[in-house]
Order: structure tokens, then C-alpha cells, then sequence
């Protein structure tokens, strides 16, 4: 009978500390994460709203799917861009979202 009373009161103990631990472990993989993937996601968010939020007539852009052009017009969430360099009398202009526009560039010089 005491070696039973002994073998819980091992058992108890050790069960706590595995219970520490677990709270340990866990706490360890979600600080991990927040720094491996949350934190810099909130980071690029940030960075992509100041770049939207930035953006001007005349500015050189790049859109995400590798198009230069200038930008002629804005509209709320609608970029109207320029994409060709004047050939003729007929200027090329396409309308695109805000959130299409990868980063700003700077203008090429002409030579």
C-alpha cells in the first residue's frame, strides 16, 4: 500500500512537470511563428499601403505582371496607365487596380 501512495505521488508530480512543459513548448512555437510569418507579412502590408497610397500622376510604375507605363490618371482604386512611348498620334492606355502596382521606378533617360 505505500508503494502504491508513493508510485501517485511520483506519477502527480512528474505530470505537472510535463504540463509546465507543454505550456513551454507550445509557447515556443507560437513565438517562432509570429516572427517567422506574421511579423514580416504585417511588415510587406505596411510597405505595400504606403506604396499605394503614394502614388501620383506622372509616376513611373511597375505592375506585378512586369508592365512599365506612367501613370495619367487616378480614380479611387483605378490607375489609368500609360504604356507606350508615343508612336504616332495614338497614345496606349490601360486601366488597372491600385493593388496591381508592384513598386515605383525611376524614370528612364532618354537618350
Amino acid at each position: 500500500m505505500i508503494s502504491t501512495i508513493a508510485a501517485e505521488t511520483t506519477t502527480s508530480n512528474s505530470s505537472g512537470g510535463g504540463a509546465v512543459f507543454q505550456l513551454v513548448f507550445f509557447g515556443a512555437i507560437f513565438a517562432g511563428m509570429y516572427f517567422l510569418l506574421l511579423r514580416p507579412q504585417r511588415k510587406r502590408m505596411k510597405e505595400t499601403q504606403s506604396l499605394q497610397s503614394s502614388l501620383a500622376e506622372n509616376d513611373e510604375v511597375i505592375l506585378n505582371s512586369g508592365i512599365y507605363g506612367f501613370i495619367t490618371m487616378i480614380e479611387g482604386d483605378i490607375v489609368w496607365l500609360d504604356i507606350a512611348d508615343g508612336h504616332g498620334t495614338e497614345r496606349i492606355e490601360i486601366r488597372v487596380s491600385r493593388g496591381s502596382v508592384a513598386r515605383k521606378t525611376q524614370p528612364a533617360e532618354t537618350k
